[in-house]
C-alpha cells in the first residue's frame, strides 16, 4: 500500500490484515508517522524508485494508490509543481503493475475530477471538468490509468471518494474542514468560511471510506470507477452548527470569520453511489453526529 501511512490508511490497513491479507506500507519517511498494527510491514523509499517498486510488486498481488503529494490549495499555487510531483512516478507505477500482472486500486477524488455539478448528486458517469490543478492531475492519473488497461492489461480500479473526515485527519493541513473547524475553536481561534455559507461537501466518516475501499478492491470490477461518499451535502455554514452544540458540552463557543470565495472551489458536490452500493452492499454506516463526536473526542486526546 502506497502512502498507507497517512489518515486512510490508519484506518484501511487493519480492515485489511483482519481478511487475512498480507500487508506492506510503503512510505517516504524513515518510519510510519502513525503506528501500524501487528502483522503489517513497513518498507521507506520512494515509491518513484521502480526497482523497489518492481520488487514490492513480486511479492504482492494487489496494491493500493493513496500517495499523493499536494493539496488543492497548494496545487493551484504551484500546478507545474503538482503535476512533477504526482504524475511521473504514478504513470511508472502503473507500468510496472501492468507488467506483474498486479491488480491495483487508484484512489482518485470525488471531491474535484468532477468540477462544477450541472445535476446533483453526481454519478460516475457525469462530465469530468475539474477546476483545480489538482482535480486535473488526480482526473489525468485516472485516464492514464485506463490507457495502461487497455493497452498493457493493467487489471485497475478507481476509487473517487468525497471529502473524509474523522478521527486520525491532523487539522490545518489545507484538507479537512471538519477537523480544522474543530481545532480552531479548541485553540479559540474561529472558523474561517470563504464566502457567505462556503461551498456545499459530501462529507464521510474515514472509516466508511476504508470499508468502500476494500469493497471496490475486492468486488470491483476491473477498469470501472466508483463514488464513495454519504450522498448528503452539508455547507461548510451547516457544518459549523452540528460543531456547537459539541464544543458547548466542552465549555467552548464557536466563532466565525468569512472571506472572500475561492475560485478553486466548486460550489457543491454530492456524490451518487449507488454504483458501488447495488455491486457489494457497502453503504456509510457512521453517522454524521457520532463522526463529528468520535473527532472532537479524538483532538481532544491530543493526539492532533
Amino acid at each position: 500500500m502506497i502512502g498507507g501511512g497517512g489518515f486512510i490508511g490508519s484506518h484501511l490497513v487493519p480492515r485489511l490484515l483482519s481478511r487475512g491479507r498480507k500487508v506492506t506500507v510503503m512510505g517516504r519517511s524513515a518510519f510510519p508517522g502513525r503506528g501500524l498494527p501487528t502483522g503489517a510491514e513497513y518498507v521507506s523509499g520512494d515509491f518513484g524508485d521502480a526497482g523497489l517498486i518492481r520488487s514490492l510488486l513480486a511479492r504482492h498481488g494487489e496494491v493500493i494508490h493513496l500517495a499523493y503529494a499536494t493539496v488543492p490549495n497548494t496545487s493551484f499555487d504551484n500546478p507545474l509543481g503538482d503535476l512533477q510531483e504526482n504524475l511521473p512516478a504514478t504513470v511508472q507505477l502503473f507500468a510496472e503493475a501492468a507488467a506483474s500482472g498486479s491488480r491495483l486500486l487508484l484512489v482518485s477524488s470525488g471531491g474535484t475530477v468532477y468540477g462544477e455539478g450541472s445535476t446533483l448528486p453526481i454519478a460516475e458517469d457525469h462530465p469530468t471538468q475539474p477546476i483545480s490543478p489538482y482535480g486535473v492531475t488526480k482526473l489525468t492519473l485516472e485516464k492514464y490509468a485506463y490507457l495502461y488497461s487497455v493497452t498493457h492489461r493493467l487489471n485497475v480500479v478507481c476509487v473517487r471518494p468525497s471529502n473524509a473526515y474523522g478521527d486520525g485527519q491532523a487539522p490545518f493541513s489545507g484538507q479537512g474542514f471538519v477537523a480544522t473547524a474543530m481545532a480552531s475553536v479548541l485553540r479559540g481561534q474561529p472558523v474561517r468560511i470563504f464566502g457567505p455559507l462556503g461551498s456545499v461537501r459530501d462529507y464521510i466518516h474515514v472509516a466508511d471510506i476504508a470499508e468502500g475501499i476494500v469493497a471496490t478492491l475486492e468486488r470491483g470490477a476491473a477498469g470501472s470507477s466508483y463514488n464513495l461518499g454519504s450522498g448528503v451535502g452539508r455547507s461548510n455554514v451547516d457544518v459549523v452548527e452540528a460543531i456547537r452544540p459539541l464544543m458547548r458540552e466542552i465549555g467552548r463557543e464557536v466563532q466565525t470569520v468569512h472571506g472572500a470565495a475561492r475560485v478553486f472551489d466548486v460550489t457543491a458536490n454530492v456524490l451518487d453511489c449507488s454504483r458501488l452500493q447495488n455491486l457489494t452492499g457497502w453503504r456509510p454506516a457512521v453517522g454524521f453526529a457520532d463522526g463529528l463526536r468520535r473527532t472532537r473526542d479524538w483532538l481532544l486526546s491530543g493526539n492532533a
